[in-house]
């Protein structure tokens, strides 16, 4: 199971099973009850929620004020009406300026849940499940939009918001991080910033007292570009609620009032070395602190392990950020 196409034939294999926990569980039991249904479903895995991330939306579909659907997809709907006028914007607009049409959209969250994999710092699987609503939106064609763009999804506007249905479960992906970040490594194999944050978890005191994924979970892309070879990204996310704990420290702190500006970060964030990685992937800590950290032990006054003090030095002489 420790290949790359290997782990991605069985997270498929998993999908359905998925897919049919996401349509039983209603969403207003919320995250518990899924993660429930998921551990009746899949009983070799124990997934659990790491994280919510909301505040985005897609474009939906067509409705008539009736609430009679015409379209799933609102840009397909559009291109070909727009086909069907002979790309004439302005004859589409006039033809359609009498008819009570909607559009909606998709309006979401995502929640990530994790499960351990097996040993290693990116031995895990994360699925990916989207909490939705359909909401009707704007006016189609009673905004005198001037592009395409105006009309699908146009800025502000007059129209609340109205819920076309009750919020749904969507099946969006699970995959094995290890897998998806050697594949990031095939095709480049100069290690990009989250393998070297990996790499650091793993040398450090956090990688010695808690898993990545207790406090970190990876937001993955993949698409291809003009030649047709795929790009892939992978930014780290940090789980923990209400966002990174406060640096209290100002520029030129050191010794004694560093320690303990640092100890109480990583006492909020519930591991060691957080400071560090929120350094490198939340900017909640200035770059300045690894220096100065660096320059303590130098000093003689070494209130880090030494293995993480190699961790920090490594990233003066190579400077990175996730």
């Amino acid at each position: 199971m420790n290949e790359t196409q290997g782990w991605s034939e069985y997270c498929k294999s998993l999908a359905p099973a998925i897919v049919e926990s996401c349509t039983k569980v209603p969403v207003s039991s919320g995250p518990g009850a899924l993660v429930k249904a998921l551990s009746v479903a899949l009983p070799d895995w124990k997934f659990r929620h790491a994280l919510s991330r909301g505040g985005w939306y897609r474009l939906g579909g067509v409705i008539a004020v009736n609430g009679h659907r015409l379209s799933d997809n609102l840009e397909e709907w559009v291109e070909n009406a727009l086909d069907q006028h002979n790309g004439d914007f302005a004859l589409l607009i006039d033809d359609f300026a009498d008819r009570q049409l909607y559009a909606t959209r998709l309006v979401g969250q995502t929640h990530y849940l994790v499960a351990a994999a097996g040993e290693g710092t990116d031995a895990f699987l994360q699925l990916e499940i989207e909490d939705l609503q359909e909401m009707r939106v704007h006016q189609l064609f009673a905004n005198h939009a001037n592009t395409l763009d105006e009309l699908l999804d146009p800025r502000g506007g007059a129209d609340k918001p109205l819920p076309v249905g009750l919020p749904f479960y969507n099946f969006r992906r699970v995959q094995h991080i290890g897998a998806f970040l050697h594949r990031m490594l095939r095709q480049k194999p100069e290690p990009s910033p989250i393998h070297r944050m990996l790499a650091d978890w793993t040398g450090s005191s956090a990688g010695h007292t808690s898993e990545y994924c207790n406090h970190w979970v990876i937001a993955t892309r993949e698409h291809l570009d003009r030649y047709h070879q795929p790009i892939f990204r992978a930014q780290p996310i940090a789980t923990q609620g209400g966002g990174a704990p406060d640096c209290e420290a100002t520029a030129g702190t050191s010794g004694l009032k560093l320690q303990a500006v640092l100890a109480h970060f990583d006492r909020q964030a519930g591991y060691p070395m957080a400071w560090y990685f929120h350094m490198l992937a939340t900017k909640a800590v200035p770059h300045w602190v690894a220096e100065a950290v660096v320059e303590d032990s130098l000093a003689g006054f070494a209130y880090l392990p030494e293995r993480d003090i190699d961790v920090v030095r490594g990233w003066l002489h190579r400077p990175y950020s996730v």
